[in-house]
């Protein structure tokens, strides 16, 4: 991509990524940690920020522009679907690689960031070097599990209930798409949902059918059946 090699590089043994600084681009929605991630990474021998976003979709829209090798992003950013973003990147970039940051260790986030997509999982009281070591793993072309949730993935896998884990998760919902799941099984009307919420008709459908395919849900009675199931109404 025409970068400027770095005459210092040191390489991990064995994760040898090449002679060219790999660019990182930042997505978090708190600008402190952005600064301090990009302080941080910019240290590093052979890589480089190129760019900060402060939610997933201004993420989505720069990486054109800016041609990361590895996007850094958070997964709980408000007015955001994270695993959405992940799950577009992936599609219209397939050679960039995605490390998911967070703090959150539920199964939900773990096997929805992956399923959408990305190639490492990180945790934001992981070590710095941890963080370091997974985007040169990634950038090798291998998968990266905080050492924290490998026990976590392991145990579930082991019980049986990998399948029912990587099934359609509430985590992989958007916070419009979470109030409109609750509301249609409250029993409102589009219109109705769309008054509340103070969005158009269309926009409302349109977080309907996103929440109902991401669900495997085919019906009002599935929506409701699974609201109840999860604790988000009385039956």
């Amino acid at each position: 991509m025409g970068r400027t090699p770095s005459p210092n590089s040191r390489r991990t043994p064995g994760l040898d990524v090449g002679e060219t600084d790999t660019n990182i681009l930042i997505v978090d929605d708190h600008a402190l940690l952005r600064e301090g991630l990009q302080s941080l990474l910019s240290a590093q021998v052979g890589m480089k920020v190129v760019g900060t976003a402060e939610d997933a979709q201004d993420g989505v829209d720069k990486i054109s522009a800016l041609q990361p090798d590895v996007v850094l992003t958070d997964l709980a950013m408000p007015e955001t679907g994270s695993v959405d973003a992940i799950r577009q990147i992936r599609e219209a970039h397939p050679d960039i690689k995605i490390v998911a940051l967070t703090f959150h260790k539920e199964d939900g986030y773990i096997h929805a960031a992956l399923r959408a997509g990305a190639d490492g999982y990180v945790l934001k009281d992981d070590s710095r070097d941890e963080l370091v070591l997974a985007i040169r793993s990634v950038l090798a072309g291998k998968n990266y599990l905080s050492p924290a949730i490998c026990g976590t993935v392991i145990e579930g896998y082991l019980s049986g209930v990998q399948k029912k884990q990587l099934e359609p998760s509430w985590h992989a919902l958007t916070r419009r798409e979470r109030q409109v799941i609750k509301m249609i099984a409250e029993g409102l009307k589009t219109r109705e949902i769309a008054g509340v919420l103070s969005l158009s008709p269309k926009t409302v459908e349109k977080h309907r059918t996103n929440m109902m395919n991401k669900l495997d849900l085919h019906s009002v009675s599935a929506v409701t059946l699974y609201a109840i199931q999860s604790g988000l109404i009385d039956e």
